[in-house]
């Protein structure tokens, strides 16, 4: 699907597409956050047949319902590419041979083959920490890999 984005001085931004019909319809973001659904004429496509403004909140809602079901579709899709592979999350706990130390120091990914993908550290997600990030306990440490993988991660931090 090709969206096409015009600028619109002192307006803001319109996003528009064809439909398969051959409909044109768009979105007009303006830059005071006010968006308008647009539906071009049938006979003339640069003339505007309907425009409906919108909310935020409304704009919100007509996304969530037309996107909604193509996400999940998307969603359900991955999990067949991606079957096997799993995310874990594992807490560093006082004593744990890790707390204090840096994300490096664990060579996690070479001695497990999971990837450390977030830290939850006081309702804060730290996404892609580097190397240098440092744990503490109650940390909660997000990892993507197979089942296998994971809990060898687990045990990482529990026993060193």
């Amino acid at each position: 699907m090709n969206v096409e984005e015009t600028t619109l001085p002192g307006i803001g931004l319109r996003h528009d597409f064809r439909t398969r019909s051959g409909r044109r319809v768009g979105v007009v973001s303006h830059h005071g956050g006010r968006r308008e659904l647009v539906v071009y004429d049938t006979d003339d496509p640069d003339t505007c047949r309907e425009s409906v403004p919108l909310t935020a909140e409304e704009s919100d809602a007509l996304a969530e319902l037309l996107g909604a079901p193509h996400i999940v579709e998307r969603l359900n899709n991955l999990g067949e590419a991606f079957a096997g592979i799993v995310g874990d999350q594992i807490r560093i706990a006082p004593g744990s041979p890790y707390d204090g130390q840096a994300l490096g120091a664990t060579h996690a990914r070479t001695r497990t083959g999971a990837s450390i993908v977030a830290v939850v550290r006081d309702q804060q997600v730290i996404a892609s920490p580097r190397p240098s990030f440092g744990f503490v306990a109650g940390d909660v440490v997000v990892v993507v890999g197979t089942p296998e993988n994971t809990a060898a991660v687990a045990e990482l931090f529990r026993t060193g």
